[in-house]
């Protein structure tokens, strides 16, 4: 059974079944097998969306909204990026990027535990869009971005 687009689309298997006799019972005429494909049919239900897949499909690419948007950035979060403009996921990944390069994930805990990378430790430029904080969690990340989109 498939779904696709809210509407229902399925394919069932079914097995021709001779009138009821006690010589069709016998388990060796109830098996299917290779050699009698005639038992066998695949019977398809026609739905709406069957009926539109079977249309060709267009090539008009949708234009990138919510999270994917491009959208202006701050200055501050400018000089972690590089770009003015980028889409919130880009950003989230450059900003990682950026905390693996100059090793600043799991720097607080090292001693106790170097497995512990939940927790990042600001340089001066996290600091500034990360309202100033010292260390911060792992989660806490893409809420702290927010206001730095404008």
């Amino acid at each position: 059974m498939a779904l696709s687009s809210g509407i229902l689309s399925t394919t069932f298997l079914s097995i021709d079944t001779a009138p009821f006799r006690s010589s069709l019972l016998s388990p060796a005429s109830l098996r299917l097998s290779p050699r009698h494909p005639a038992n066998l049919r695949m019977v398809r239900a026609v739905t709406s969306a069957t009926a539109a897949s079977s249309e060709p499909a267009t090539t008009k690419t949708r234009e990138p909204r919510g999270i994917m948007k491009p959208r202006p950035v701050s200055p501050e979060m400018q000089d972690i990026v590089g770009v003015p403009e980028i889409p919130r996921t880009q950003a989230l990944k450059r900003i990682w990027a950026y905390i693996k390069e100059h090793d600043l994930q799991g720097q607080v805990f090292e001693v106790l535990d170097p497995q512990n990378k939940r927790d990042i430790l600001c340089d001066e430029k996290l600091k500034k869009i990360f309202q100033g904080k010292e260390r911060v969690g792992f989660l806490e990340i893409a809420k702290l971005i927010g206001p730095h989109f404008l």
